[in-house]
């Protein structure tokens, strides 16, 4: 029993840091992945951020014969942003255009995550750049909030 309880103890004592460091936003939406894709889509190009791709892992696993919740990736990104932080480092290359997830859990319900700029910042080092950043953090937070209802 002390074992047991040593190594409860010792996984909620790093149970926090693993949660605040994933270096991921998910949100709950209110809609169904493809609405909630769909509505991000629309959101996107009224504010003349491009959509690049659109990939649907449900369907992709479905030809495969396997069985995957509905999810999909929105691949989107505004050089004018993107372009500045290549510059400072083309790895970001790897992590640029932003990506959006939308998917549906065991319950049911539908959520919809994409990786945090300051993750993206700090994983690649670049300094300088902070109101960059900072922007991207703010346009998400709002665009992401909007397609999920939550705004």
């Amino acid at each position: 029993m002390r074992v047991f309880l040593v190594l409860i103890a010792a996984w909620l004592a790093t149970a926090p840091a693993y949660a605040m460091d994933s270096g991921f936003k998910t949100i709950n939406s209110k809609y169904s992945v493809k609405e909630t894709l769909d509505r991000l889509t629309k959101i996107l190009k009224s504010k003349g951020i491009k959509v690049m791709a659109r990939i649907n892992h449900g369907a992709g696993a479905k030809a495969a014969g396997l069985k995957l919740p509905a999810t999909e990736l929105l691949i989107f990104g505004n050089p004018k942003l993107g372009t500045p932080l290549l510059q400072a480092n083309r790895k970001i290359g790897l992590d640029l255009p932003m990506k959006a997830l939308a998917w549906e859990d065991g319950a049911g319900k539908v959520h919809l995550s994409y990786t945090l700029p300051a993750t993206l910042q700090k994983r690649h080092a670049i300094s300088g750049k902070d109101a960059l950043f900072n922007k991207m953090t703010k346009a998400l937070g709002g665009l992401t909030a909007a397609a999920t209802g939550n705004k």
